[in-house]
C-alpha cells in the first residue's frame, strides 16, 4: 500500500489516447490517459465509465448532446450509451477514469485508436 502521485505518473507517458493502469481496486481498473482531438464513436455494452478531468475540459459527445467535463468534475457513461469524448481547440486533457477489468477501449468498435492493452505505471 503506497500513495500514488498521480501528477507523476502524466509525466511517464506522452502519446494521445492511449490508457495507463495505475491501480486495481477489485474487479475495477483505474485508468490515466491524455486525449486530444477527437476520439471515436461508442458504447460499452456492459459496463459503466466514469471520467474525472484533471486537467483541461472535457466534451462528451452523445447522440442527443454534448456534455461539457470541466476540470475537477466527472462524468459517468452508463452502460449502452453510444459516446464520442473529444477536446477542442489542440488542447490536451487530462483524464483519471474508473471501469471495469473487461472493459474494451472501444466496445466493439475496431479503429485505429482502440487499444488492447493498457500498460501499468
Amino acid at each position: 500500500m503506497n500513495s500514488i502521485n498521480i501528477k507523476n505518473k502524466f509525466s511517464k507517458f506522452s502519446k494521445n489516447w492511449h490508457p495507463h493502469q495505475i491501480a486495481i481496486v477489485d474487479d475495477m481498473q483505474v485508468i490515466l490517459a491524455k486525449l486530444k482531438g477527437e476520439f471515436v464513436w461508442h458504447s460499452h455494452e456492459d459496463e459503466d465509465e466514469l471520467f474525472q478531468v484533471i486537467k483541461g475540459t472535457l466534451y462528451m459527445q452523445f447522440r442527443d448532446r454534448t456534455e461539457v467535463v470541466n476540470e475537477g468534475e466527472i462524468i459517468v457513461v452508463p452502460k449502452g450509451v453510444e459516446h464520442n469524448p473529444f477536446t477542442k481547440n489542440d488542447e490536451e486533457v487530462h483524464v483519471l477514469l474508473f471501469e471495469k477489468l473487461n472493459t474494451a477501449h472501444t466496445g466493439k468498435v475496431k479503429h485505429e485508436k482502440t487499444q488492447t492493452h493498457y500498460p501499468k505505471i
